[in-house]
């Protein structure tokens, strides 16, 4: 983990870690102190194998929540999701990249610095080439968020 890591940001979902989905349960459930809706301005969703990609694109929103982690799992979840997420800094086969951006609380519109995992680069330019977007920007479909 980097220096940066160390400051607890929440984690903003949009995929399989979303309440109701299959990896909420098995990385999240009883290690969270907050779940919030929230909307991510300037990502794009995009369908993966079973999962979706956010990449990076000023036009788009994506919804999902913020996760708030529970302090004492903090370390241990973050590095948990890392690896699920296949977030490997500098290891070019890397799936996503985890980002600090800012994502805005739906219904109050509140701005809260989050980490968000994004497509990697290399990924990002073979979805913008080829790729499909999930409409409406959430996954797995329509949600009241």
């Amino acid at each position: 983990m980097t220096p940066q890591d160390h400051r607890q940001l929440p984690v903003f979902v949009y995929g399989t870690l979303r309440p109701g989905q299959c990896n909420h349960d098995l990385f999240l459930r009883g290690r969270t102190t907050a779940v919030r809706p929230a909307r991510l301005h300037g990502a794009v969703l995009y369908e993966g194998p079973g999962y979706p990609y956010a990449v990076a694109d000023p036009a788009g929103d994506v919804l999902g929540e913020i996760i708030t982690l529970a302090p004492a799992d903090y370390r241990h979840v973050l590095a948990a999701l890392d690896v699920l997420e296949n977030h490997m800094p500098g290891d070019p086969a890397s799936l996503y990249d985890r980002v600090e951006r800012e994502v805005r609380l739906t219904g109050s519109g509140e701005a809260v610095r989050a980490w968000v995992y994004l497509a990697a680069d290399r990924v990002a330019r073979r979805l913008r080439a080829s790729g499909t977007t999930v409409p409406g920007g959430s996954w797995p479909g329509p949600r009241l968020t």
